[in-house]
């Protein structure tokens, strides 16, 4: 069978699906491997599951020649196939959003934006934005769609490139070049070229970019692309001007553009050009001002991302999404500004390989001469460091911080920010306020 041949029978097909467990009546299982674990395993019970077909790399496990294709290898076919799908719709406008924070937010903030005009938009789910995520994704993409969303994550260089070719995306942003996955990037250096390489698929297409005028690296290498620019401040070289709202007394987002003032349920500065860009992109594909406002004060973030509640009367910040030294750092100096008792909980940053120790170390020192009254660092990332203050408490691991809430309540303050890496799991604290 060929790949137009598989085509056709995904075409009738009631969708993709990797996990045997979760296989749908009339599905196609794709039996894909990884370190600790082998889907060949499970074709059988995915075909029993109700799979009309199940397609493996591995013939030990080929049980029945009629519901079983064994290709030469499962990522690649699901690769080619989600191709071969962008392919047969190449009309639909996809944009494809990359960068080292901010990519969620800002690929929702789009997608909730363009809704106002489209009535079939789809975009990235949760956070299936890898080699496996992409794929996936668009190939969960109707044949309705009038316009896509797509997140682009990487931690190794070469990885956005890939994702491009298989994406066709017909515009780009790039949300920021911070201190992410340096494990695999080895550099800050490695982190720019990774990124830029969403700049070079679409400069070599001639689509289109949006550029923050504010980022020097952006505005440097789009200068011979067609772009579109947002900013604050080079408002000569800008399609859009902003301005950028901050008051002590409001820790939520806000902006004004073209004299209408739009506030966020975001938190914190750093989330202002996640909603610039976003506002920017529905302001190209015209989408009302006006419907773009509703868009944004009406978004809400979920899943941990700059959440914002009050419990016994305490402002609580919740940001465990995800954590990298840049993301840490802004939301310290955006924490650190606010006005009031404060209390940060942070766990350990992963995925930094030899730059781990020196970037958390680097994050006590700020704490140490920050106004945040209280810390309570967890993880043994944080715990190694040397630097150390009487407002500092350490924890090797998060249940060790979890036995000593317990015994000791946490002292009267107005606000706590919660951050650390998604495997830490910070959010399982909160109940223990």
């Amino acid at each position: 069978m060929n790949i137009q041949n598989i085509y056709q029978l995904y075409s009738i097909s009631s969708g993709i699906e990797i996990n045997s467990k979760k296989v749908k009546k009339g599905s196609i299982f794709i039996a894909l491997k990884g370190k600790n674990f082998n889907g060949n395993q499970f074709a059988d019970e995915a075909i029993s599951n109700g799979a009309l077909l199940a397609i493996i790399d591995d013939k030990r496990y080929f049980f029945c020649k009629k519901k079983f294709l064994s290709v030469d290898n499962t990522l690649c076919f699901l690769h080619e196939l989600a191709m071969y799908h962008r392919y047969r719709l190449h009309h639909v406008p996809v944009i494809a959003i990359t960068g080292s924070n901010g990519k969620t937010t800002t690929k929702e903030l789009i997608s909730a934006i363009l809704s106002k005009k489209y009535k079939k938009v789809h975009y990235t789910k949760n956070n299936f934005n890898n080699h496996i995520g992409i794929p996936l994704t668009i190939l969960s993409m109707p044949k309705d769609t009038q316009i896509s969303v797509m997140e682009i994550g990487a931690n190794h260089e070469k990885e956005i490139e890939k994702m491009c070719s298989i994406i066709n995306p017909d515009y780009g942003y790039i949300t920021n070049f911070g201190k992410a996955h340096l494990e695999g990037f080895k550099s800050i250096e490695g982190i720019i070229r990774s990124k830029l390489e969403l700049y070079d698929f679409l400069k070599k297409n001639k689509k289109i970019v949006f550029v923050n005028g504010d980022d020097p690296i952006q505005l440097s290498n789009s200068i011979e692309m067609n772009r579109y620019i947002f900013s604050g401040i080079k408002k000569n070289v800008s399609d859009i001007n902003v301005q950028y709202l901050w008051n002590k007394n409001s820790i939520k987002s806000s902006l004004s553009i073209q004299n209408i003032k739009i506030v966020s349920s975001l938190i914190g500065d750093y989330n202002l050009y996640n909603i610039a860009s976003a506002i920017t992109i529905g302001i190209y594909f015209k989408v009302s001002l006006k419907k773009i406002k509703k868009a944004i004060e009406e978004y809400v973030p979920d899943n941990y991302r700059s959440q914002f509640f009050i419990k016994k009367n305490i402002r609580i910040i919740i940001d465990c999404y995800n954590a990298n030294p840049t993301s840490m750092e802004k939301s310290l100096i955006f924490f650190n500004k606010i006005q009031g008792k404060k209390i940060v909980i942070l766990g350990d940053m992963l995925e930094l390989g030899l730059f781990s120790h020196n970037e958390h170390e680097k994050i006590v020192f700020f704490i140490k001469n920050s106004n945040i009254h209280i810390a309570f660092l967890i993880g043994k990332n944080f715990f190694n460091t040397k630097k150390t203050s009487h407002k500092i408490k350490k924890f090797m691991e998060k249940k060790f911080f979890v036995e000593w809430i317990k015994k000791h309540s946490i002292q009267k303050t107005d606000y706590i920010l919660i951050k650390g890496s998604r495997k830490i799991a910070l959010e399982s604290v909160i109940d223990l306020i």
